[in-house]
């Protein structure tokens, strides 16, 4: 080998060297990849963080007096599926704990009420009797609070559209539900002669077939529904008519018996809508009560129906 080729291999072999200690001894070198947090090169690709996606709420249960004489919570609440108008069970110890301090508070202060606010967003879908499915979650938890020990005559239930509300990964909404207190009941002994007049003079007709699944409401039978709910809270006594009613096809006692079993279906219905089963009497009228003529189809679409109303 000649001088002048060792030479080149000892300059090449002297800058290799000098590289590598100087890699080695580097406290900050990135010569092969980012150094961490413990002076070790990390040669993994890190991925940044999306934070596009919401972060789910959680409502608490909390309930004050107007004058501070209240003051009762709970870091659990209420919660929803979305879409669904009933509360899931079971509720939380702690939600319980603060049921049972808010019966006690009623018992005391005979002369408040608790105002139940449900709420709900655009985007679902409202399955229930209801005007809007935020009244009927509110009335899902007024059932509830009647279980506990609370008079329905005391709760008063609204329903109020809020679209700041996010589901968690499981669908499900945390406290859309919102409590207050208020001196003495939102409807007056008046105010229920006025609505029951109003329910009396313009009862809810339904027309279904027997056995169907669903029923689908108009915005003015909904609120008829919701008339009736409100009228069973604050009238005691009060019950629910639900009747059915056939053609004159068939024999009449088999209409009786398909009367019957229409308002069987209505009221049902109601009790899935959180009508308390206790406060509905189901009958039947068969073909004795017709409303049009039994000679046209049209008149006998009109007498197969089931009426709902208050006594």
């Amino acid at each position: 080998m000649s001088k002048r080729t060792s030479y080149l291999l000892g300059m090449l072999l002297t800058i290799v060297i000098g590289t590598l200690l100087y890699c080695y001894l580097c406290d900050n070198c990135n010569c092969s990849g980012t150094t961490n947090t413990e002076g070790t090169i990390d040669n993994s690709v890190v991925d940044t963080p999306t934070t596009d996606a919401k972060k789910a709420t959680f409502n608490p249960f909390s309930i004050n007096g107007e004058n501070g004489d209240i003051g009762i919570s709970s870091n659990d609440n209420f919660n929803f599926n979305l879409s669904n108008f009933s509360a899931l069970m079971p509720v939380s110890a702690n939600v319980d704990a603060a049921l049972a301090k808010l019966k006690d508070y009623l018992t005391a202060n005979p002369g408040k009420s608790i105002d139940i606010t449900g709420y709900y967003t655009s985007d679902e879908a409202n399955n229930s009797a209801f005007p809007n499915l935020g009244l009927a979650r509110a009335n899902s938890v007024k059932n509830y609070f009647v279980l506990k020990g609370m008079s329905s005559k005391d709760l008063d239930t609204y329903g109020e559209l809020k679209d700041d509300l996010v589901a968690d990964a499981d669908n499900i909404l945390h406290g859309p539900i919102s409590f207050g207190v208020s001196t003495g009941s939102a409807t007056t002994e008046a105010d229920m002669k006025i609505l029951g007049d109003k329910i009396k003079a313009n009862p809810l007709v339904l027309y279904f077939n027997t056995g169907q699944a669903a029923i689908n409401l108009t915005a003015d039978q909904r609120q008829k529904i919701a008339d009736i709910s409100r009228y069973l809270d604050k009238v005691d006594g009060a019950s629910c008519n639900v009747v059915g009613h056939t053609d004159n096809t068939g024999g009449r006692d088999t209409n009786v018996k398909l009367g019957q079993d229409r308002a069987e279906f209505g009221k049902a219905y109601l009790v899935r809508n959180g009508i308390p089963a206790s406060k509905i009497n189901a009958s039947s009228k068969g073909p004795d009560e017709p409303i049009a003529d039994n000679a046209t189809e049209e008149g006998r679409a009109k007498n197969r129906r089931t009426v709902i109303t208050i006594n």
